[in-house]
């Protein structure tokens, strides 16, 4: 191999194209393309989230503008300062908040009438503060005639439903018009999945995880992908500690022992 297949940094070249994530950016392209202001993507710890928001990025249409932001723990002011730099706007940080908030508009009122669509990703968006969240609401606000000039996509854990659904924000969860929920890996997923990355990764050869390692890995990781690279990876260790070549459903007993959050591996 040359390089690690099982890594846990979001890599896009080792993308496997899984039924729920395709789902999920053909929801996000259909959503993207009817102009609607907010779409929600939802999911457990390291079921791919971070991945599909750079996949989206990749799917845009030439010429789109887009804004990321990784760490929505902000306050509201800050986040629009953080959207005013990620559209490339010059504008001091002792602006008060009306003229920032014009400056803002003034640039998306621009990219409407060249046809350039702005989209703004957030990710972990449970972690946002219910004024941030308020504030984005108001700056959705932001319209011609015929569409949004701003559309915002929330990619967040479960709690963001929970924070969604306080009292003070109702209005912005009445305005969320398409939303998914990625689930994890099923059987034959895992195993194609596992292929895919040690492919990936320059291996030729024949077969490392046999049947039993497989639905252990299953098992253990629920499913999810994170947790199913860590195990995996610890699985090629134990393997190579050994002097062997395969892997069984010890080695993946072993990996799922030595880790924090994977499930029972069973005794296959």
């Amino acid at each position: 191999m040359s390089e690690l297949p099982f890594g846990i940094t979001p890599d896009t070249s080792f993308t496997v194209i899984t039924r729920s994530h395709q789902e999920a950016l053909n929801t996000l392209l259909v959503a993207l393309n009817s102009g609607e202001g907010f779409i929600k993507i939802t999911g457990e710890v390291g079921t791919g989230k971070t991945l599909l928001c750079r996949r989206l990025l990749q799917a845009l249409p030439a010429g789109s503008i887009s804004a990321y932001l990784p760490n929505p723990y902000l306050a509201p002011r800050t986040l629009l300062l953080a959207l005013a730099e990620e559209l490339g706007l010059a504008v001091s940080i002792d602006c008060d908040d009306y003229h920032l908030l014009q400056s803002v508009n003034r640039a998306l009122m621009a990219h409407a009438a060249a046809g350039t669509q702005v989209v703004v990703c957030i990710d972990e968006a449970q972690a946002m503060p219910l004024e941030t969240l308020e504030s984005l609401r108001l700056l959705s606000n932001l319209e011609t005639e015929k569409r949004k000039l701003l559309q915002i996509i929330l990619f967040g854990q479960p709690e963001l439903d929970r924070k969604l659904a306080e009292p003070s924000v109702r209005q912005l969860l009445q305005r969320i018009a398409f939303h998914y929920r990625l689930d994890g890996l099923d059987r034959q997923e895992v195993d194609n999945y596992l292929a895919h990355r040690l492919r990936v990764a320059g291996y030729r050869g024949e077969g490392v995880f046999g049947a039993r390692a497989v639905r252990c890995l299953l098992r253990a990781s629920r499913g999810t992908p994170r947790l199913l690279n860590i195990l995996a990876h610890k699985s090629l260790l134990a393997v190579f500690g050994e002097g062997r070549h395969s892997v069984r459903a010890s080695h993946v007993r072993q990996a799922a022992a030595d880790t924090e959050g994977a499930g029972a591996p069973g005794w296959w």
